[in-house]
């Protein structure tokens, strides 16, 4: 049974205990990301989280690692929009060292001037990779696209532009303004011992409390559309439409027909596109819901000499289900398709531990497997079509990779 508690300073502890299994996974989530930058700050947040893992007062970055090693364990972090979480996996009886090293790397990081300058190579490594990926960098030109100069329109790497300006000085300040104890929140599942909360109050009760207020404005949805120019062997193209913000009823509907859509090897993209005319290796589509709004994005890499009637085809399928919506076929089978990705998905105690985390750190409030199993099953095929015909009537966001750069078919 998942349980909530607060540390002195209001850090917020979601646990779990699930005694069928001998490890731990635990996340610290912090309500920080590309969403709260300035555009001059733009990838601060995720410089921020390679920072943390380059050595602090106690241990080297070769340290910090082989800690980890040594007790069979895993450490890692991941930057998005709208969140940062720092996570750790081991074996019950390791479950204090990992946290000991997890306050070490967040209160006691050096954020060495020489590091921090050899880490602006390594990050503009990782932006320049991104870049020579076209269906990666794609859905960046997209976001782009369709937020205009809103933040959740840059990229979560931020430019080379922007990362070679940073300073310690201005990252430790971001550290201080973001990483509080009100805006974080650990989340941990697995055989926890009764002296977790002890322990995490311990180590973690000294980070200081206060919230400050983080600029957050809803954005528009605009319908932008890119054509750039790569030397590619295939052109890429995204289409985005207008989607729903996590706590919104619609993503409900939603979901069900992003499955039918192409999320699935069974869903219309796939098998139209991919399977019976050989248009795509690689086509799909995919739903991400950020606080108060979200995207609908549909991707496909095709051949030059093919990229019309590739782009016609997906144009079609969406078309038809804004026409018509779905199946019962379809709707029954996204049903149970949707409700056993949940259910299989929380018998890993990483799972658990991203649902309670993020449901906690951007809602703070927790819907029971049962509940949102149920708000699936209430969908009806009416409730997918209204929601089908006012996304597709929507005006889209559209970015397009190709050796010439040209939009051939808007």
């Amino acid at each position: 049974m998942m349980k909530r508690n607060k540390l002195s300073n209001g850090l917020r502890v979601v646990t779990e205990h699930v005694p069928a299994v001998q490890s731990m996974t635990i996340g610290i989530w912090i309500k920080t990301g590309s969403r709260y930058e300035t555009a001059e700050e733009n990838g601060i947040s995720h410089f921020l989280e390679h920072m943390f893992f380059k050595g602090t007062t106690h241990r080297s970055a070769a340290d910090i690692a082989e800690s980890f090693d040594k007790i069979g364990g895993d450490v890692n972090a991941f930057t998005s929009k709208e969140y940062t979480c720092f996570y750790a996996k081991v074996l019950d009886k390791h479950t204090v060292t990992a946290l000991s090293i997890l306050a070490d790397m967040l209160f006691h990081s050096t954020f060495d001037p020489e590091e921090i300058e050899k880490e602006k190579q390594v990050v503009m490594e990782e932006i320049k990779m991104v870049e020579d990926t076209p269906d990666d960098i794609i859905h960046d030109y997209l976001d782009r696209e369709a937020f205009g100069h809103h933040p959740l329109a840059r990229p979560i790497l931020g430019t080379e532009e922007t990362v070679r300006t940073f300073t310690r000085e201005g990252i430790l300040d971001f550290r201080q303004r973001h990483y509080t104890a009100e805006n974080m929140v650990i989340s941990a599942v697995g055989n926890e011992g009764t002296e977790l909360l002890e322990q995490l109050e311990k180590l973690f009760g000294g980070l200081p409390g206060g919230y400050i207020e983080q600029p957050f404005q809803k954005p528009a949805f605009l319908p932008g559309k890119a054509g750039i120019q790569k030397e590619t062997e295939q052109a890429h193209l995204c289409l985005g439409f207008p989607g729903a913000a996590m706590d919104d009823e619609s993503v409900y509907p939603l979901m069900l027909m992003n499955n039918a859509l192409g999320d699935s090897m069974s869903s219309r993209l796939f098998q139209r596109i991919r399977e019976d005319r050989g248009l795509a290796y690689s086509v799909f589509s995919y739903h991400v819901p950020f606080l108060d709004t979200g995207m609908l994005t549909i991707y496909a890499g095709t051949g030059i000499e093919q990229q019309e009637e590739a782009a016609a085809a997906v144009f079609e399928i969406v078309e038809d289900i804004a026409l018509d919506g779905l199946t019962e076929k379809e709707i029954e089978n996204g049903k149970e398709q949707l409700k056993g990705n949940l259910i299989l998905g929380l018998e890993s105690t990483s799972s658990r531990m991203s649902r309670n985390g993020r449901n906690e750190l951007l809602l703070g409030r927790h819907r029971s497997l049962e509940d949102t199993v149920q708000r699936l099953e209430n969908v009806s095929k009416e409730d997918v079509q209204r929601t089908a015909s006012t996304m597709f009537r929507s005006e889209y966001a559209l970015s397009f990779i190709s050796n010439s750069g040209r939009i051939p078919f808007v």
